[in-house]
């Protein structure tokens, strides 16, 4: 790891009240004084000039230094709070720059953090998640993984794990017990159990994960089929123009509302259609390309007409991964009432955008397509720590195939256990690659 001392603004860009900038490095005692004339009280609030070379004053402010290893790096750290305007935070942190301290990388600060022990990788994660949350329930759900609520559970699977190896290897090393001294020890209840819990976690982390990037929606269908109308009866905003002239949309309008506390990124794009317009064609392009990112299509056709020759060319063209609702709107007009029903194809929702039925009974939809259900002590989490889980859940059911007699080899036993345990290390950073560690902390902003 770097030792030499690094530097970096810790406050959004722009104007404000106060503007911080953040040291960390070792010894930084000669740094303050050379910057301040000052050496200040550990964790003590110190009212200071904040000088250039000559000693003349670029700045009042609020000193703060904390020595490590107590300090959010495990460093010496200094901040240095003073008016928040971008020259001011421009000209101290080059005076920083001059006194030897270099331009932090993104995430540096918490890489380390995680490198010296004040946390671990999973709760480092967390900053950036809590920093990045898009509702009041990712935000909460992220406080609990940065206080470890996620890593100890990880913790307490690792804790059991190992104990549960020890049985195996004893087993291993005085064969003549085999069998009969892991069934004695309940080493086979002890694996059902493990099973259950790494479930339990899986699912939470599975809810979390909905909180931090949710669901991305896309809206298409022919031309003034409601699409429009739609996105602002969800969103409860005129986001976009609604006018009875087809291809009024000419791009992608975009906006995030939440349901539950769940994120749903809506997309609403131009109406797929063959066109002469090159303005309008470009437009329908980038429907398609949008198309291709989303997690679920909104299919909407006019409920009086029903889905014709021209939205199932469109349905032929969906990527067959993707979730699909047919809606039906306009339902008012058709003197239809609204509902959810199952079709050949999927799930179809009848409604009406402009009088506001049947909406409810998409944002329902759109949750059970998600995975969401309520559950308590949600805590925030990452493909990387889903696809980890699932890593460990696949050994776990192969040690118990093991036990079970399907695949007799306790020595294949003790190695499933081993790289179940692995897997789960590569959540908390204890088994972890330096690449990986680099691709992580390269996300972070700058200055965290």
């Amino acid at each position: 790891m770097k030792q030499d001392t690094i530097a970096a603004i810790a406050t959004a860009p722009g104007r404000g009240g106060v503007g911080v900038i953040r040291v960390s490095g070792s010894n930084l005692l000669p740094f303050a004084f050379a910057l301040t004339g000052k050496t200040p009280k550990p964790r003590y609030a110190t009212l200071a000039d904040f000088k250039d070379a000559q000693g003349a004053a670029v700045d009042t402010g609020i000193l703060l230094f904390f020595p490590g290893p107590n300090s959010f790096t495990g460093e010496d750290v200094i901040e240095l709070q003073g008016h928040g305007g971008p020259v001011v935070m421009q000209i101290l942190l080059a005076r920083c720059l001059d006194l030897g301290a270099r331009l932090a990388e993104p995430g540096e600060f918490s890489r380390r953090a995680f490198l010296n022990g004040k946390m671990d990788l999973a709760q480092a994660e967390a900053v950036a998640d809590l920093i990045d949350a898009a509702t009041a329930s990712a935000a909460r759900s992220a406080v609990r993984s940065l206080q470890g609520e996620f890593s100890r559970a990880i913790g307490e699977l690792n804790d059991e794990l190992i104990n549960l190896r020890m049985l195996v290897e004893a087993t291993l090393d005085f064969p003549e017990e085999d069998i009969d001294f892991l069934q004695a020890a309940n080493a086979f209840g002890r694996l059902e159990k493990l099973q259950l819990k790494l479930a339990e976690i899986f699912d939470r982390a599975g809810q979390g994960k909905l909180l931090q990037s949710g669901l991305h929606v896309v809206l298409v269908g022919q031309p003034n089929v409601g699409k429009s109308s739609l996105l602002n009866r969800l969103t409860g905003d005129e986001l976009a123009i609604v006018t009875p002239i087809a291809g009024t949309t000419r791009d992608a309008l975009r906006s995030t509302i939440q349901i539950e506390g769940i994120p749903l990124h809506i997309i609403d794009t131009a109406g797929l259609r063959e066109t002469e317009d090159e303005v309008e064609r470009i437009g329908i392009e980038r429907s398609w390309k949008e198309i291709e990112r989303s997690d679920v299509v909104l299919l909407l056709v006019d409920a009086q007409s029903g889905i014709g020759e021209a939205d199932r060319e469109i349905l032929a063209r969906l990527p067959e991964r993707l979730q699909r609702i047919n809606v039906y709107n306009k339902i008012d007009l058709a003197g239809r009432a609204p509902e959810r029903h199952e079709e050949s194809d999927g799930i179809a929702i009848s409604l009406s955008a402009k009088a506001n039925q049947g909406i409810d009974l998409l944002r329902q939809e759109l949750l059970r397509i998600a995975g969401w259900h309520q559950a308590e002590d949600v805590f925030i989490a990452r493909e990387r720590h889903l696809r980890a889980l699932a890593l460990a859940q696949e050994y776990i059911t192969t040690a118990r195939q093991v036990v079970e007699g399907i695949m007799p080899a306790l020595e294949l036993f003790a190695e499933e256990l081993r790289l179940a345990q692995h897997a789960l290390g590569e959540i908390t950073g204890e088994f972890t690659a330096d690449d990986l560690l680099g691709v992580i902390f390269s996300r972070f902003c700058i200055g965290k």
